[in-house]
């Protein structure tokens, strides 16, 4: 029986940096970023959909998507963000699916699945259980300005857009802290890691 791990956090929280940990222990990772870069690219169904709705000015000289171009285009406009959703996420979701039943048929014993918006997208509801990766406001705000050379209204305006991490925390099964050090963080996975090498998840 193949165990749905859902992990998820919020902007600059560290999510990536468990879920590469998860990854380097051998535990297969659904990443729905990658996938939607998959779905993304030139020429593909996604690519054509999303040109269709949005036109060319979503668009690299090479025709590539411009992905900075269109998340500037949906932030802060709830119809267009609509928009993109209705285009990107039953592709999303069928690809999510596809891998999830290729892990079940060969009895992999836990699956992660690295989203976003594991809420706000309902895929907690298809988990066994819930990671949520959350950091201290000032660390957020900090890491986010470093990382994007946000400035602290630019970060504080992302975050805000962001389901709150308080609330994913109430929601979630596991909490890991990511406000400490990285090896503090560590620590955190490797007990995680730990308890799912004994089945104790």
């Amino acid at each position: 029986m193949t165990k749905i791990i859902g992990l998820t956090g919020g902007i600059a929280s560290g999510k990536s940096t468990v879920s590469n940990l998860l990854r380097l222990s051998g535990y297969p990772i659904i990443d729905a970023d990658q996938i939607t870069r998959q779905l993304q690219a030139a020429h593909s169904k996604g690519w054509e959909q999303l040109i269709t709705v949005f036109g060319k000015q979503i668009l690299n000289p090479d025709q590539t998507l411009n992905r900075q171009a269109l998340g500037a285009l949906v932030f802060n406009d709830q119809e267009k963000l609509d928009k993109l959703n209705m285009v990107m996420q039953p592709l999303i979701c069928d690809e999510i699916w596809r891998q999830i039943k290729h892990y079940q048929k060969q009895h992999i014993p836990y699956v992660i699945l690295d989203i976003p918006l594991l809420f706000e997208a309902n895929y907690a509801n298809d988990c066994d259980l819930v990671i949520v990766v959350v950091v201290d406001r000032q660390t957020q705000l900090q890491r986010l300005m470093q990382r994007n050379g946000y400035s602290q209204f630019e970060a504080e305006q992302r975050i805000n857009s962001q389901m709150s991490l308080a609330k994913k925390k109430r929601l979630a099964d596991i909490v890991i802290d990511n406000s400490g050090n990285r090896d503090e963080l560590k620590r955190q996975v490797a007990n995680l890691i730990d308890q799912m090498h004994h089945h104790k998840l």
